[in-house]
C-alpha cells in the first residue's frame, strides 16, 4: 500500500515568521524511514500506511505543544493500496507524457 501525505503544521501565535518552529517537525520527518519532500508549502510524505501518516501528525502537533498555545494543522491523503513508491511513479507519470 501506499498512502502520500501533504500536510502543513505550524503554531498561530508565533507571529508571521514560524520557519523556526516548521524546522523541528521537519526534523522529526528527516529521521523517520519514509520518503519524504519539503515544499514552500508543506510537507509530503509517503507511507505505507495510513496509521503511519496519522501517527506522523500527531508527532508534530506533540512537537509544536511545547512551544504554541494555537497549532493549525491541514491534510490531504491519496491512499492508493496494492502500490508503493507512488511519489516518484506520479511524477514521471506526468512528465513521460
Amino acid at each position: 500500500m501506499s498512502v502520500i501525505m501533504e500536510f502543513a503544521i505550524f503554531p498561530t501565535d508565533k507571529g508571521a515568521h514560524v520557519s523556526q518552529y516548521v524546522k523541528k517537525v521537519v526534523d522529526m520527518i528527516d529521521a523517520l524511514p519514509y520518503k519524504s519532500e519539503l515544499t514552500p508549502m508543506g510537507t509530503i510524505v509517503e507511507c505505507d500506511t495510513m496509521n503511519e501518516c496519522l501517527h506522523i501528525i500527531s508527532k508534530a502537533n506533540t512537537i509544536l505543544e511545547e512551544d504554541a498555545e494555537r497549532i493549525y494543522c491541514t491534510a490531504k491523503f491519496d491512499n492508493k493500496p496494492g502500490k508503493s513508491n507512488q511519489m516518484k511513479h506520479k511524477i514521471e507519470a506526468v512528465r513521460g507524457k
